[in-house]
């Protein structure tokens, strides 16, 4: 009998539709398509008897690795390759591929069963529809037309600019414009605050976001989802990236976990949590604006998880940047963290994502040997170690891995930085 996944759900459909317009327009599929590379972590949210939808395949190797840190018997975990189609849905690329009827039988063979997507988007809820199954946590009824506006809104960085000041979230000055305007009102801007941040109004993880000054003024080309509306606001001075995870419903917002982002010239690369240090100092006021978004979301019909990104500045200051109602690249390592670490008895566990460059080529298993070699893969007894939460990178050499221990401060930095020496990271 399929058991629950982390999510509460059982037995679940996982839906790995990182091709969304929710984040960015469907022309800009390359874009999309090197962001569904990161599908296979989806595999750390199965349970017995739940299927994985995913654009890329997985290696086998991978495979047997999750089943085992998870305990589960791999055959039991079924992953269903879905070839992307560019500028298509992953709706409309299971239909290309002639997959309904297999998805279909996959569905009556569990009953109960129900979506999961990434991307809460009306592709989403009609497939759900079409295959026969509600759409996680909403039942048979579904996400109302509201619920799916309000994802919508909010995924941008305009919808949320403007909730966010009637809730009363402190934000950075800024103006919302489409391309066309962007020199007047960049101008403008840098004239009076020196610096500026251009943003793409539906984006994600950084994507065509540049910085401006009176010494850098050249603007970004508009192309393939950069050809709408541009958000130009004041650069501050930023001191650490935070952001705050909740999941939202009818009976009101959780907090499920917070934490600092690892950002390069604005593009996420890794994570870190808990909160600490000056980062922790902001932590109460972003659980306060965090519910209040929840709170919004709720009373809208969205029910799920949903994230608030924000800066803090030298001085302690706290500013919104960004709400990401969807699976984020945290959502899905941080179920995988809590499912390992209670298994463990590891009752608040400190962790952190990160990826590194390794000087030589390695396959996956050559890689996990390698931690196992070092003491450095995850262990239950030991409650710590390293997990590698996705597939084996296409390059040989970028590697994604999870760093799990106890709460005791710099654990997790000092298993990293052991990492980094035994696979050589260049960087």
């Amino acid at each position: 009998m399929p058991q629950q996944t982390s999510d509460g759900h059982g037995p679940t459909l996982v839906y790995a539709n990182f091709v969304s317009d929710l984040a960015l327009g469907l022309e800009a599929s390359e874009v999309l398509d090197r962001w569904a590379e990161q599908a296979p972590r989806k595999m750390w949210l199965l349970g017995p008897g739940d299927v994985l939808l995913t654009p890329v395949p997985l290696s086998a190797a991978f495979h047997r690795y999750a089943a085992q840190l998870l305990a589960v018997c791999p055959e039991e975990m079924t992953a269903v390759v879905v070839p992307p189609r560019p500028g298509a849905s992953m709706a409309d690329a299971v239909r290309g591929a002639g997959l309904m009827d297999r998805i279909r039988e996959l569905a009556q063979e569990r009953p109960g069963i129900a979506l999961l997507p990434t991307a809460l988007d009306s592709s989403s809820v009609g497939f759900a529809r079409e295959v026969g199954v509600p759409v996680a946590p909403y039942g048979t009824s579904g996400p109302t037309t509201q619920a799916l506006r309000v994802v919508s809104s909010l995924n941008t960085k305009s919808g949320f600019r403007d909730i966010a000041s009637t809730l009363g979230m402190r934000v950075p000055q800024g103006v919302v414009c489409r391309h066309a305007d962007l020199r007047t009102h960049v101008e403008e801007m840098v004239e009076k605050y020196g610096e500026v941040v251009l943003k793409p109004d539906r984006s994600a993880g950084g994507h065509g976001m540049s910085f401006l000054s009176a010494t850098q003024s050249q603007l970004p080309v508009a192309g393939p989802g950069l050809d709408g509306l541009w958000v130009v606001e004041e650069r501050l001075e930023v001191a650490h990236s935070v952001s705050i995870q909740f999941s939202t419903g009818p009976r009101g917002s959780v907090m499920a976990y917070s934490g600092e982002m690892r950002t390069k010239e604005g593009s996420f690369i890794g994570y870190e949590a808990p909160l600490r240090g000056l980062a922790a100092t902001a932590a109460d006021e972003l659980e306060q604006w965090g519910t209040k978004l929840g709170d919004h979301l709720a009373h809208h019909g969205y029910a799920g998880p949903f994230s608030l990104d924000a800066v803090v500045t030298h001085d302690g200051t706290l500013f919104a940047n960004e709400s990401n109602v969807r699976r984020t690249a945290t959502t899905t390592p941080h179920a995988m963290v809590t499912r390992l670490a209670r298994a463990a008895g590891l009752e608040r566990p400190a962790w952190l994502l990160g990826r590194g460059r390794s000087a030589k080529t390695y396959t996956f298993m050559e890689a996990v040997r390698l931690l196992e070699d070092s003491e450095l893969a995850w262990s239950r007894e030991r409650r710590e170690g390293v997990v590698f939460y996705m597939d084996e990178p296409v390059d040989g050499h970028t590697w994604r891995y999870a760093v799990i221990s106890g709460p005791e401060d710099g654990r997790p930095a000092a298993l990293e930085a052991r990492l980094a020496q035994a696979m050589a990271f260049e960087d």
